[in-house]
């Protein structure tokens, strides 16, 4: 739980892929409940209403994602709003987090999870 769930330390690319196709598969699951509840006449309804509230609650995953792999690049975690540049913010997001290498060794936010992983 601490992946989605906490700001603190670092995660490879690897762990980041994993939680962000989870989070995907999520969004795509609650896009289909909500389109097959909405009725006719264009309203949600009380499950369009609780995919709402999910798809919000999922910032908080989405984000911390996020978070801890710019960690892993040495960046500060503010680097996520990066994604709200039109275009060229959400390219550079996606380049850094699902792409680029992370720092080895150990860095101001923790030690390289690859080499804990190498350990353990």
């Amino acid at each position: 739980m601490d992946l989605l769930f906490s700001f603190n330390g670092r995660i490879n690319r690897a762990k980041y892929w994993l939680g962000t196709v989870c989070l995907i598969v999520v969004y795509v699951i609650l896009a289909v409940v909500s389109g097959a509840a909405m009725s006719s006449d264009g309203s949600m309804g009380i499950v369009g209403i609780i995919a709402m509230i999910i798809y919000v609650a999922m910032i908080w995953p989405s984000v911390a994602l996020g978070v801890k792999r710019f960690h892993d690049r040495d960046k500060s975690g503010w680097w996520v709003l990066i994604a709200f540049v039109p275009v060229i913010g959400g390219l550079w997001y996606l380049i850094e987090c699902g792409f680029l290498e992370g720092t080895k060794g150990p860095n101001k936010f923790g030690p390289d999870p690859l080499a804990a992983a190498a350990t353990a």
